[in-house]
């Protein structure tokens, strides 16, 4: 018999945790998008079927709606700690594991916990609460994510000081992107729903300007497309004995430039990595060489040459040997989960395409799914 992880014994509590806790995440742009809400209301449906949910840490920033929402959860009282003459409070996570919710809410999962504490993170009190099998619901920006930070830098100017490692991300069960359009938010702001009527214009000329806030928003929806087929990916290797053959939606673009020992390739990367920076893609650059015919000198050296620019662009070069270029093509494509590639025009004689065919047509028909640019070989 399978055990329920929501079957409650008469005292309340699990009646068996063999498992271990899910975590969903609600995440959002900026501030003010409904992140804190959007969780609530879910939690809300849980607790009306039955569900044992507490609030183990929220801010609502006084704001109204938020708060009306969180009317009726049971509340964990706060950790009060007393340093230098002042008094913090942080969220009491022992009490949270003494409790044993079914469900436990968590509001800024980036915070940094007072000095002193067990835990200095408050995604760390969260991987401790996970580990007791109980269920967390929990949010952040864009903004925190680890590996986004010096990007989010790059758009909004601002040093982003509290981060959560992407692993986080990458273990949630659900992921669940809180969107409103720039407009809808900049209204939020102008009515004072997000922040104070003394902090909106401070806020209008910082982070809530327009074109930030696309951007923002873009980051976010990127990055669960792909978290999302990453765990596809990962699940088709899984039914797959350990590889990845079986269909894959592939949600994100990826650039794939296909170079040979000609004098254009060094164009056709640079042509990739303008649609892949346009695209906000991965950049691949393939080289096929025929075993059966040894570069020269000079060959190997362009190719290395490549290699270099290929980096630059922070591209990765790949090196393959194979008889059969198309086949080749084809093969990395479909490994690399491929959307664009980008070829040269051939510089072959129209007797040579007319006996021995044209590698561009026989890769279009190869290629089914993807799509080809021919870059010509004009200067």
């Amino acid at each position: 018999m399978m055990c329920n992880p929501y079957a409650l014994s008469p005292s309340n509590t699990y009646s068996c945790r063999p498992r271990r806790g899910k975590l969903k995440l609600f995440l959002g742009m900026a501030p003010g998008v409904g992140k804190t809400y959007k969780m609530l209301e879910e939690a809300s449906l849980l607790k009306r079927d039955g569900i044992d949910v507490v609030i183990g840490w929220l801010e609502t920033y006084d704001r109204p709606e938020t708060s009306a929402k969180a009317l009726g959860f049971e509340v964990i009282p706060r950790h009060t700690i007393k340093m230098g003459g002042l008094t913090f409070t942080e969220m009491d996570t022992d009490a949270v594991l003494k409790r044993q919710p079914q469900l436990v809410l968590v509001d800024e999962l980036a915070h940094t916990n007072i000095s002193g504490l067990e835990r200095t993170r408050r995604y760390q009190d969260v991987e401790a609460i996970l580990a007791a099998g109980i269920d967390v619901y929990s949010n952040f920006n864009i903004e925190h994510l680890e590996s986004l930070s010096s990007q989010v830098t790059e758009i909004t100017g601002m040093v982003v000081r509290e981060c959560i490692p992407d692993s986080l991300l990458e273990m949630a069960d659900q992921v669940v992107v809180v969107d409103v359009t720039p407009e809808t938010l900049e209204e939020r702001l102008l009515d004072g729903k997000i922040y104070p009527q003394e902090n909106i214009e401070q806020c209008l000329q910082n982070l809530f300007q327009r074109s930030k806030l696309v951007a923002l928003r873009e980051l976010a929806l990127r990055q669960v497309a792909d978290n999302i087929e990453k765990k596809e990916i990962q699940e088709a290797a899984r039914l797959n004995n350990g590889t990845s053959n079986g269909h894959v939606c592939c949600v994100h673009e990826r650039i794939l430039v296909c170079i040979s020992s000609q004098q254009n390739s060094q164009r056709l990367i640079r042509r990739g990595a303008i649609i892949a920076e346009c695209m906000n893609a991965p950049l691949y650059v393939l080289f096929v060489n025929n075993p059966e015919r040894k570069l020269t000198k000079e060959e190997a050296l362009y190719i290395e040459s490549c290699d270099r620019l290929c980096q630059e662009f922070t591209g990765e070069f790949l090196r393959v040997s194979a008889c059969n270029i198309v086949e080749e093509i084809a093969q990395v494509a479909k490994s690399y989960r491929i959307t664009q590639v980008v070829l040269g025009q051939t510089r072959r004689s129209y007797w040579d395409l007319l006996l021995s065919g044209s590698l561009i047509n026989k890769l279009v028909r190869s290629l089914t799914d993807i799509d080809i640019h021919i870059i010509s070989n004009g200067h």
